[in-house]
């Protein structure tokens, strides 16, 4: 029996059943093992320990407890009222500043499921007390959220890098910046033309010039994270994962001694939810590996880059070709493990046909991530469905203008590259 086809059925079954995506590659791998007798099951350790083995991986805990200090230190108030300041009073204006919060925030984050149940959740709520449709709010806030893997830091963006060698994680945090803020000003147009056909009004006038001063000082230093990361990436100061520790000592010194609302006992909880997160994150990322190492040892990445490269497709088609697989794929399984399967495969046969690795690796990473909001298995719909007590039939109706705006920003990146890939070069990341 073929090792490959159990382990695709196995997993195709599981995550039927509605077994979590982990833990259905999981029992995929030790099926295969189990009914082809063709390695040790032993292997399915080894190769779950083996993904995480690795110096880079070891940003992801650091990036996320950055994030949680950050977040303890009265940060998503401070980022409400910088955001909330300047399109606040505009119609529609609890739309816009849903947006650029949820933009600037992801700066911070790198997790689109964290803004979408902390500030995300905060602001569907000012929406609904302000008139909005609390509906119409979640799924605004599911559809921005998606910016948070794609602005740097990004732990899917890690994650890639390590599959792909032909790119690095400074080159991927910096071309996640043009994308992101594209992705931004499309959810920002939807708003415009729902709040304008709805009559969505704003929050009074722009506030005086001395409040706006003020509100702008006290969010500068959370502003100024990411571009300490990228800044001290591009000098040379750290690498990734010595820029993840940076990252850990800047949160807490803002948090407690620029905000002052970081409390010490706070602390302890702090770095326990961080731990959960991580091993969460963790176990994907392992157990992945095992799938993937198995799909590699029986040669299947290279019988389908095969098959690809024999379709003569040209580099456009075959763009078009790896979109519209990634975005059905992307429903049913989460980016992370989508990344560790599939871009093994993916990439090489992209770098044969010409196309700008640090391009194709925003298409694959920006695809995946739509699937957190593509019907009907979204992890980020179930989330924002949850925090917002709005049904999920409301929040898909009102969902597909965002999709439709999701689509044109996937077309431009696809055809256009220099929206990807300009940036980098220009800034000397390879």
């Amino acid at each position: 029996m073929n090792p490959s086809l159990v382990l695709i059925i196995a997993a195709c079954v599981y995550l039927a059943i509605g077994v979590p995506v982990a833990f259905a590659l999981g029992l995929a791998t030790a099926t295969a093992l189990v009914l082809t007798d063709s390695y040790p099951l032993l292997v399915l350790l080894k190769e779950t320990f083996t993904g995480v083995d690795s110096f880079p991986l070891m940003a992801v805990p650091f990036f996320i407890l950055a994030a949680e200090l950050m977040s303890g230190g009265s940060l998503t108030e401070v980022l409400l009222k910088f955001a909330g300041q300047f399109v606040g009073h505009k119609r529609g204006g609890l739309g816009y500043t849903n947006v650029v919060s949820l933009t600037f925030f992801s700066g911070i984050s790198g997790s689109a499921l964290a803004d979408a149940a902390g500030p995300g959740s905060m602001l569907i709520r000012m929406m609904d007390k302000a008139g909005y449709d609390k509906s119409y709010a979640a799924a605004l806030t599911a559809s921005t959220a998606i910016v948070g893997p794609i602005i740097p830091p990004s732990i899917t963006m890690i994650v890639y890098a390590l599959q792909d060698e032909s790119v690095s994680v400074g080159a991927l945090f910096v071309a996640g910046i043009l994308p992101g803020i594209l992705i931004a000003v499309a959810m920002c147009i939807v708003n415009w033309h729902v709040s304008k056909k709805r009559n969505y009004k704003g929050a009074g006038q722009l506030p005086p010039l001395k409040e706006i001063l003020v509100n702008t000082w006290k969010a500068l230093p959370a502003l100024m994270l990411p571009i300490l990361i990228l800044g001290g990436m591009r000098a040379g100061w750290f690498t990734p994962t010595e820029a993840s520790v940076v990252a850990v000592f800047y949160a807490l010194f803002c948090g407690k001694y620029v905000y002052r609302t970081l409390k010490w006992s706070a602390v302890p909880n702090i770095l326990a939810y961080s731990s959960l997160l991580t091993a969460s994150v963790l176990i994907i990322i392992g157990l992945s590996g095992s799938f993937a190492w198995l799909l590699t040892i029986e040669g299947l990445p290279q019988l389908m880059a095969d098959w690809l490269i024999g379709m003569n497709l040209s580099p456009w088609m075959f763009l078009i070709v790896v979109n519209v697989f990634l975005l059905v794929f992307g429903i049913f399984i989460e980016p992370l493990p989508g990344v560790m399967v599939l871009v093994p495969i993916l990439a090489p046969v992209a770098l044969k046909l010409g196309v700008d690795p640090i391009q194709f690796a925003m298409i694959v990473i920006y695809n995946l991530t739509l699937g957190m909001i593509t019907p009907p298995v979204g992890g980020l719909l179930f989330v924002t469905s949850n925090v917002s007590k709005v049904p999920l039939s409301e929040l898909t109706r009102e969902l597909m203008p965002f999709l439709w705006a999701h689509g044109v920003v996937l077309v431009l990146i696809t055809f256009v590259p220099a929206l990807s890939s300009w940036l980098p070069h220009a800034l000397g990341f390879k």
